[in-house]
């Protein structure tokens, strides 16, 4: 019976620990306000919802970036991929051309950093990064998001981490 008893306890006092630790970890969420209003995501609905995840999954890796009991609230509202589109007439996938110039990445979001339910900084903004293609990229030349994830890397640096360091 003893054995028994243990084989429940433990797994029972992990997930408690898991729970008390859970609420102290900082979080990131995302919302998108009419994605099918945006300026430049794809138009079939497959991709349109995969660009999205994309997203939502590297917004999420910003919590690593966030002291424990932060929550960072984000609502895209327009999205303009860097290159534009060009369909293809004989069907298949419509091909994303990049030049570097009038053709760059631009987002336009809504954010709240709160710590214990009061409000740290919040703001409406417009990122923008006009020299997309110039300068060195952490991110993989497979990375089809790669120049809107470095705006993104360079809007969190610039305006939620001086906030973050301030704390």
């Amino acid at each position: 019976m003893r054995t028994m008893s243990k084989t429940y306890t433990r797994p029972l006092l992990a997930a408690m620990l898991a729970l008390l630790a859970g609420a102290a970890w900082a979080d990131v969420t995302v919302s998108y306000v009419k994605p099918d209003d945006y300026a430049d995501v794809p138009r079939n609905a497959v991709d349109r919802e995969r660009v999205l995840k994309d997203f939502s999954d590297y917004f999420a890796t910003f919590n690593k970036r966030l002291p424990a009991g932060q929550n960072l609230k984000i609502e895209v509202l327009d999205i303009d991929l860097a290159g534009r589109l060009w369909p293809r007439r004989s069907g298949g996938e419509d091909i994303r051309v990049l030049n570097g110039g009038a053709d760059w990445p631009r987002m336009h979001l809504r954010y709240t950093l709160e710590q214990d339910g009061k409000v740290l900084r919040s703001g409406d903004e417009q990122l923008s990064n006009m020299n997309y293609m110039q300068g060195v990229s952490r991110y993989s030349d497979s990375d089809t998001l790669r120049y809107e994830k470095q705006m993104l890397d360079d809007w969190f640096k610039k305006t939620i981490v001086p906030q973050v360091a301030a704390r």
